[in-house]
């Protein structure tokens, strides 16, 4: 994974994190006035992972899953910048599934940015995107009888998800955006909603109301599969063709092992995204079911 400020900001309201034990990776991209997109972001993606790895969550919707029965509740009054640590021993909890899990964390990074934003006039109406991914579990993948964990993904805003497969690259979420929704309803085409004036306008976020809308769906995966989450600070830089040919060139692994490959690719995306203009912060996590 990598972030970076861009060339024409000065601060960067991206974050990207990760619990790899848990199979959970995220990248949020705040927004809002002075630093609130950078507390958002930051408040978005620890508190996702907290709940993914202990369950430390509001109740969850009973349409879900039964609710947990852990007390603790992690404290989000002031903003973090570590990740959070690998998983402690916690309170039982009701087992639930992937989708549910993904449902309840997101939920629960909404209510802690959302709480935030509610301690100072300054930080009102601040907000982040999140994509994130959840590989089911080992049981669960024996139970499918899978050589590789399905995945599942959640998003909310405009920050995305692609699969890069034998080559090709995919677009797996839509965006949560004006222009998107006016290229549905064939009020725009591809070729003006990328010069629309309107297009960093989301439809959804993370923090900027008590609810949130998430959409969650799962995949399946192959051998050699590779994810890629991204910031639109990537995606308005980058043709998918690009990033596709950038992923192509860099991610071969011979001469070197699997984790140094993703490493270049990251630094190599980035690069290429500042060399475009770079006019917004650009974050990268590449994630291999290998």
């Amino acid at each position: 994974m990598l972030s970076d400020c861009g060339r024409h900001r000065h601060t960067n309201q991206d974050a990207c994190a990760a619990v790899p034990e848990r199979g959970a990776f995220v990248v949020c991209d705040g927004m809002g006035g002075a630093a609130a997109g950078e507390v958002a972001s930051q408040i978005a993606s620890e508190a996702f992972l907290d709940c993914i790895a202990h369950r430390c969550c509001p109740p969850v919707d009973p349409a879900l899953a039964e609710p947990s029965t852990a007390t603790h509740q992690p404290d989000f009054s002031l903003p973090h910048k570590t990740t959070p640590p690998p998983a402690r021993a916690s309170h039982p909890a009701t087992k639930v599934t992937p989708r549910a899990r993904l449902a309840e964390s997101v939920r629960a990074a909404n209510h802690a940015v959302y709480r935030y934003s509610r301690k100072s006039p300054s930080l009102y109406g601040m907000g982040t995107t999140l994509v994130a991914l959840l590989w089911e579990d080992s049981a669960l993948r024996r139970e499918h009888g899978s050589p590789t964990p399905p995945l599942w993904l959640a998003h909310v805003g405009d920050s995305r998800c692609y699969l890069y497969r034998d080559g090709v690259l995919r677009q797996l979420t839509a965006d949560h955006s004006l222009v998107e929704e006016q290229v549905r309803a064939g009020l725009l085409s591809r070729i003006q909603a990328v010069a629309s004036p309107m297009r960093n306008i989301i439809t959804r976020a993370v923090g900027t109301r008590p609810t949130v809308e998430v959409e969650i769906a799962s995949h399946a995966t192959q051998p050699g599969d590779l994810f890629l989450l991204a910031s639109d600070g990537l995606s308005r830089e980058l043709a998918d063709e690009q990033i596709a040919g950038i992923l192509a060139r860099t991610t071969d692994a011979s001469g070197s092992d699997r984790q140094t490959a993703l490493n270049r690719a990251c630094q190599a995306l980035v690069d290429a995204a500042n060399a475009n203009g770079g006019h917004d912060n650009i974050t990268v996590l590449l994630v291999s079911p290998e």
